[in-house]
């Protein structure tokens, strides 16, 4: 029990320290999944499942990335 209300405490702090960065990165992901299943459907002319795949897959490593990213452009700003 008492890992448990650790893990939801560490969580609950990340949020409260991030809280404008996550949401930009959820934003971002969604409108992202959208985007690359209609690319993949017409260009490369693959199946929903398929697009779908990469279209969740891909973006995830990209939400990381931009998290990073996000946070490092923010705190050069504040300087």
């Amino acid at each position: 029990m008492e890992l448990t209300s650790g893990i939801f405490k560490a969580a609950e702090n990340i949020y409260k320290n991030n809280k404008g960065s996550i949401l930009r990165t959820i934003i971002y992901t969604i409108g992202h999944f959208a985007i690359a299943i209609t690319v993949l459907m017409l260009v490369a002319d693959v199946t929903f499942l398929i697009a779908l795949t990469d279209a969740i897959v891909e973006p995830l490593a990209n939400a990381v990335w931009y998290f990073i990213l996000d946070k490092w452009w923010a705190s050069k700003t504040k300087n």
